[in-house]
């Protein structure tokens, strides 16, 4: 064919790229792999084929780990952690960098070792995953050169067990080791069955870094090794990115073990496209939300939403455009759509779409390969939000699509779900963007732009998306504790007695729900007495039905997280005037419940918490990501929603404003379960919300057994996050309980707070009660 020839037709390719040093890097290694431990490879073991999902071809055999290889690994990494987070934060940085410059040398290698064993396209490993992984070390080796001075009370969590998919094989390992690695953790990775060798060849260059023994070891095998790291008990942390059901299990499993989790889970993420974008633009970007990686990404585009008035004309153009789509070798730099992991996802895709009978299915017009694990680009059109495909994960090259009238109807068709991990909004219009991507349940909105990632930009989702944020200054959060312990926490017995009433008028206190004095569903009380044995008073003992009655009530007043953060800060200057205003009648009350003499001081701190509280309302901002585009990523910490916290039997009114406080400034609504053995100060503080502009429902104060309410508070499916200060041994019925819907949760694990402290309040309180979004907004024509 000569030059005009293709000048006219505009035919391309084929480019295939040499896998000859890859083959060779193998042929090194003897084909075979042992697990990587303290710093070096051991002998094979019992083993499993790694293959080419492209032509099944086999490239290596993998050593299948056993309790004893796990331990092994755990063992080197508890070694290594002391003396690597004791190192200074600028030796540990040179390391990182150290990687990733190794990374940009062996930058080839990785790429068509990644296409080899994953079968994504050769210019997606090529262009987009090796240089990300770069990056994130680039950026990381940075955060470990200012720990010290920028995050001076925070340390090492400890050793971290990570578990990572097959679909970004190198591109999670970096996500998720860097940012360890520069806070001071040691790690033992999985990865995952079907794609190992760049993990493999990553810890080649772990050596070659000379990084200490130890702090990185990486195991090998299917799911039984990812459980065994899961449980194992010299593990402080496990982060996990993979599918909703096994992220599900491992909550269970962890619940009340004191390991920090983070879940990076599936999605089924919405594409709005609106009648006034740029349509041919918008077509662009879906061929990069959903056939990107074959469709094997948890944030891809799968739910195609369209504005009704464009809908045929778009789908015309995307036909057009699936039709011209390369599907082939995923070594030929020319083709657009490799091949799907394994036959048996490739089974589970073409069954799916086989057992649905909704809306027109069209497959793109392509030719297909005839060996290897390929499907052709797929949209599926007229479905409705009820249909099995718009609602569960499909993970191939499928896209199902609907339509919408107005902007309204986007943003409830696009949240019609159980994920919320991304999202893309395509519009000519800067205003209305910036209307709705706020409005998204989505850790991640992208306007007139898909599948944009950086290390400086944290990336995780809500919902059944999982929690936690992998990236950017929010990101570390994840690998770092408090330097503060707290002390083992007691459980707070109430006083008993059979004491006259101190006051001969009964006043039963009630539950506060919806603004209002309720008696409790079951008609129950108790009687609460002083260290004297005197009858205080009695107060209500809520239950099941009460708990639905307070988060029914707070999502009545879910307006509140509309509000503005003056609007909040005034209302809570006020809550703190009112108490103080009644300060000498708290601390007497105070001072008969616990049978002391600090109730003056404790009031005191309760009105300096809310007044701190107030005035950190409008001031703890998000902030503008520096990525690497001609753009920006806006970072904004939007409420979590609806919080329910029991609070410390300690310190009962100082704990359940320290609490409540940071909650409401942040635009939460949130159901307080009051300190089980001296509830009345918290019954008593119902008359100041009363008095103080807070609107119905904003706060619930509920009173009773914290054993009997934690699961009920934990186990509500809307519910978004759980904390509990309690006394008594919740941390891992709450963990268990929260596993329903995978709300957030922050626990005790039976560690007391100093409430008279600094720890007690301040940016961790703030960081729970808020949830990042991150929304980029390229610019330019």
């Amino acid at each position: 064919m000569s030059v005009a020839d293709i000048y006219e037709s505009m035919e391309y390719g084929p480019a295939p790229e040499s896998a000859a040093e890859a083959f060779a890097w193998l042929v090194d290694q003897g084909d075979r792999f042992g697990h990587f431990i303290n710093g070096a490879f051991i002998a094979p073991g019992t083993g499993f084929e790694s293959r080419n999902p492209a032509n099944n071809e086999v490239l290596a055999t993998l050593s299948q780990a056993s309790a004893a290889d796990v331990d092994a690994a755990v063992a080197a990494a508890r070694a290594a952690q002391r003396k690597w987070q004791n190192m200074d934060g600028p030796k540990r940085a040179k390391y990182l960098y150290a990687i990733a410059r190794l990374l940009q040398k062996h930058a080839r290698l990785f790429a068509v070792l990644e296409t080899l064993d994953n079968g994504k396209p050769i210019r997606e490993s090529r262009d987009v995953d090796i240089p990300l992984a770069q990056r994130h070390f680039y950026y990381h080796a940075g955060m470990a050169q200012l720990m010290e001075t920028e995050l001076p009370d925070a340390q090492a969590i400890g050793v971290c067990g990570q578990i990572i998919p097959w679909n970004f094989p190198l591109l999670m390992l970096a996500w998720k080791i860097a940012p360890a690695l520069a806070m001071g953790n040691t790690v033992v990775l999985k990865p995952a069955e079907y794609t190992s060798l760049t993990a493999l060849l990553f810890a080649d260059i772990c050596r070659q870094a000379g990084l200490p023994k130890g702090v990185v070891n990486i195991v090998t095998g299917d799911g039984d090794v990812g459980e065994m790291i899961v449980a194992h008990k010299d593990i402080d942390k496990i982060a996990f990115t993979g599918s909703t059901a096994v992220g599900r299990r491992i909550r269970e499993a962890t619940a009340g073990s004191g390991k920090a989790l983070t879940l990076e889970l599936g999605g089924k993420s919405p594409y709005i496209v609106f009648d006034d974008a740029d349509l041919d633009s918008a077509v662009e970007g879906l061929v990069d939300a959903i056939w990107f990686n074959q469709g094997q990404v948890c944030c891809a585009g799968s739910r195609l939403l369209v504005q009704d008035s464009i809908a045929e004309r778009f789908y015309d153009k995307l036909r057009a455009r699936m039709d011209k789509l390369r599907i082939g070798s995923p070594l030929d730099k020319c083709i657009d759509v490799g091949a799907i992991i394994d036959p048996s996802q490739l089974d589970m895709i073409t069954q799916k779409v086989a057992a649905n009978a909704s809306g027109q299915t069209y497959h793109a017009a392509v030719e297909m390969p005839v060996e290897g694990c390929f499907y052709p680009p797929t949209l599926i059109t007229g479905m409705t939000v009820s249909d099995p495909l718009m609602q569960e994960e499909i993970f191939g090259p499928v896209l199902v699509s609907t339509t919408f009238r107005t902007p309204a109807e986007a943003v409830e068709l696009a949240n019609n779900t159980r994920y919320g991990l991304a999202a893309t909004v395509w519009t000519e219009n800067v205003n209305l963007a910036l209307d709705i991507a706020p409005k998204l349940a989505a850790g991640v909105v992208w306007v007139n732009a898909t599948n944009l990632f950086d290390a400086a930009a944290g990336f995780g989702g809500v919902r059944e998306s999982g929690f936690g944020r992998e990236g950017g200054w929010e990101g570390l959060a994840a690998y770092t504790k408090p330097k503060s312990k707290g002390k083992r926490l007691k459980p707070v017995a109430p006083f008993g007695g059979d004491g006259a009433p101190a006051d001969p008028i009964d006043r039963t206190a009630k539950l506060y729900i919806g603004g209002k004095q309720a008696r409790p569903d079951g008609g129950y009380s108790r009687p609460v007495h002083g260290k004297n044995g005197a009858l205080l008073g009695h107060a209500s003992l809520a239950n099941r039905k009460d708990v639905r009655n307070a988060i029914e009530a707070a999502h009545a007043a879910k307006a509140w997280g509309k509000t503005s953060g003056h609007l909040r800060a005034q209302i809570l200057y006020y809550i703190g005037e009112n108490l103080s205003a009644r300060a000498g009648e708290f601390a007497d009350r105070l001072n008969r419940m616990q049978g002391t003499r600090t109730g003056k001081a404790e009031v005191d701190a309760a009105v300096e918490r809310l007044f701190t509280y107030a005035a950190w309302a409008d001031k703890y901002d998000g902030q503008v990501h520096g990525v690497p585009i001609r753009g920006v990523a806006l970072a904004m910490k939007e409420p979590v929603g609806v919080i329910g916290a029991l609070c410390a039997d300690t310190a009962p009114l100082l704990g359940l404003v320290s609490v409540m406080a940071p909650a409401i400034a942040m635009g939460n609504c949130i159901t307080l379960v009051a300190s089980e053995p001296f509830p009345l100060s918290a019954t008593d503080f119902t008359q100041v919300l009363e008095t103080s502009d807070v609107p119905a429902g904003v706060v619930n104060i509920l009173t009773g057994a914290h054993g009997e309410l934690a699961p009920a508070l934990a186990g509500h499916m809307n519910i978004d996050a759980v904390w509990s200060f309690s006394s008594s041994d919740v941390s891992g019925v709450v963990e268990r309980a929260s596993a329903s819907n995978l709300k957030r949760t922050w626990v005790n694990n039976a560690r007391d707070l100093d409430w008279f402290s600094q720890e007690a309040q301040g940016k961790p309180f703030l960081a729970a009660a808020t949830e990042i979004k991150n929304i980029w907004v390229p610019y330019g024509e």
